[in-house]
């Protein structure tokens, strides 16, 4: 019998969710992907047909346009990506501004980009790592000074995943620079027409080919005072650090789902490549790195589960949020790595999903704050 790596909170009408999910990436995503690396980016149309088929905001209420589902929705996207190897549409971080709108926004807010967001007609970014300012986000240097009934922005912004095709960015910058912490807000930021406002080059990354990660640039940008987050200054560290949790069971999610894919797609090729007269899973070696490949991964598969059920619940805590963050893309990356061991010289070509998914591997460590991090939260929780 084979391995079951299926998600513990699976539903009827999540399995239909799913066979939408698969579909949509089968036929619009992967035919796609090849030139979608070579550009940079996968396109508005995708978003915006994404959002046609209700796989956008999948769990903000419906209220304010979304589907009215929970986490689970948003994971079952996320995986049916992550197990193919597409890294181009992060809808992940797509959501995670969607909620930054849902759980801080203010009416007007929510009704003016949520809908929008949905529909894919607005893709979103969130700009916070700035060039000398990574994870420690209390070194950031962007101002957003109030004049009048506007906020003026200035600064520059680097690594914002979804930069280039962005409509609406939340901006992280300091209303009272001699506050610290205190004086972070998060504005919020249109990007069609809007004079000041600049994206620079797509950056050329050793892995995610397909995704859109730009520097930003903000050279006096006028925003109504209403784009402020919430309508309060001096919330946007506690807004950044509330929704934590959230990001980092992304994070899990697409490891695990990237083990999976990439365990299933090295069984598949040591079944059929031949070495010495017989197929290469016949060799012991290989019968026994599949079957650490495969405990590691329904190890990491039963953790994520256990953090997907808690954040739906509503009792994730940032701790084991920050847990599942750092011991699954670790073991991403070390999984990945036998994997493309057994495909041999073929695991080194990026015409094979294995190689691509070692590239797009590393940034799991980093992003989302990197795994240094992680352990600095977890050891104030000891």
């Amino acid at each position: 019998m084979p391995i079951d790596f299926r998600p513990s909170w699976m539903n009827e009408e999540l399995a239909m969710f799913r066979e939408t999910a698969a579909r949509f990436v089968e036929t619009e995503m992967l035919p796609d992907d090849e030139a979608a690396r070579k550009r940079g980016h996968v396109g508005h149309d995708l978003w915006r047909r994404a959002g046609e088929i209700g796989l956008l905001c999948s769990d903000i209420p419906e209220a304010w346009g979304g589907g009215g589902g929970d986490f689970r929705h948003e994971a079952v996207f996320c995986e049916e990506m992550s197990r193919r190897g597409l890294t181009g549409m992060s809808a992940s971080a797509h959501s995670i501004v969607a909620h930054y709108f849902l759980n801080h926004g203010t009416e007007d807010q929510k009704q003016r980009f949520l809908p929008r967001m949905a529909r894919g007609e607005l893709v979103g970014a969130i700009a916070m790592t700035e060039p000398g300012a990574g994870s420690d986000l209390q070194g950031i240097r962007t101002r957003a000074e109030r004049r009048g009934d506007s906020y003026v922005i200035n600064g520059s912004k680097t690594f914002i995943t979804n930069g280039f095709l962005a409509g609406v960015v939340l901006v992280v910058a300091k209303t009272d620079a001699a506050a610290g912490a205190r004086g972070t807000s998060i504005l919020v930021v249109e990007t069609q027409d809007c004079a000041g406002y600049r994206v620079g080059r797509v950056l050329d990354k050793i892995g995610l080919k397909a995704q859109d990660t730009s520097e930003l640039f903000f050279d006096d940008v006028t925003v109504p005072a209403a784009n402020l987050l919430g309508g309060r200054e001096g919330q946007g560290f506690y807004q950044l650090m509330a929704d934590l949790p959230y990001e980092r069971t992304f994070i899990g999610v697409g490891a695990v789902a990237a083990m999976e894919g990439a365990y299933e797609a090295t069984l598949a090729y040591v079944r059929e490549r031949k070495a010495f007269g017989k197929p290469v899973a016949e060799f012991q070696n290989t019968k026994f790195k599949l079957a650490e490949i495969a405990t590691t991964t329904k190890v990491a598969r039963t953790f994520v589960d256990h953090c997907v059920e808690r954040l739906v619940a509503g009792t994730l805590d940032t701790a084991t949020a920050s847990m599942v963050k750092l011991w699954t893309s670790d073991q991403q990356g070390q999984v990945i790595d036998e994997c493309l061991q057994l495909f041999g010289g073929y695991g080194y070509m990026n015409e094979y999903m294995i190689a691509r998914m070692y590239a797009d591997a590393r940034i799991q460590r980093i992003y989302g704050g990197t795994n240094e991090i992680m352990k600095e939260v977890i050891s104030r929780a000891l």
